[in-house]
C-alpha cells in the first residue's frame, strides 16, 4: 500500500510526529503503556523512517508477513509426525515452498518440474539446479 501523502509530506508528518515525543516522553511515567511505546519509537526511530530513505522500501512488512504466516501458523505440524524423519521431511517441504512463494516460482509447477527431472538423473548428480531460487534464474523474462 503506497501512502497518497507525496515525499516531502511524509517527511513533515514525521518531523512533526519525531518533535511531539520529543516533547512528550519527559513527561509520561516510565515503565507504562504510553512510556514503553513512546520509548520503543524513539528507540527505533531510525527503524521506523527508513523507508522514507529509499524509495524501493516499503512503509510496512506486511508482504513478508503474509508470506511467512504459512509456516508460523504450520510451525508445530512437525511435532505430531510419528518418526523424526517425518518431522524433518514436513520442514524441508514447508521451507521450499516459501522459498518458491519467494522466488515468484509457482510452488505446484516446481514441484511437478522437480518430481519429473529427478528420475531423469543418476543418483549421485547435483540437483542444485533444482531449488526454487535457481529455477526462478533460468525463467525468460
Amino acid at each position: 500500500m503506497h501512502s497518497s501523502l507525496s515525499p516531502a509530506a511524509q517527511h513533515s508528518v514525521l518531523q512533526a510526529l519525531r518533535k511531539w515525543l520529543d516533547a512528550i516522553a519527559p513527561k509520561v511515567l516510565p515503565d507504562t503503556r504510553p512510556g514503553d511505546a513512546i520509548s520503543y519509537t524513539l528507540n527505533q526511530w531510525e527503524y521506523l523512517t527508513r523507508y522514507t530513505e529509499d524509495g524501493r522500501m516499503p512503509i510496512d512488512n506486511n508482504l513478508l508477513e503474509r508470506d511467512i504466516r504459512i509456516f508460523a501458523t504450520g510451525r508445530k505440524s512437525p511435532l505430531f509426525s510419528d518418526t523424526v524423519d517425518g518431522a524433518k521431511a514436513n520442514t524441508v517441504i514447508c521451507s521450499l515452498m516459501l522459498t518458491c512463494r519467494a522466488c515468484g516460482v509457482e510452488p505446484l509447477a516446481w514441484l511437478n518440474f522437480v518430481l519429473t527431472e529427478l528420475p531423469r538423473r543418476p543418483h549421485d548428480a547435483h540437483i542444485e539446479d533444482l531449488l526454487p531460487f535457481n529455477v526462478a534464474r533460468k525463467k525468460p523474462a
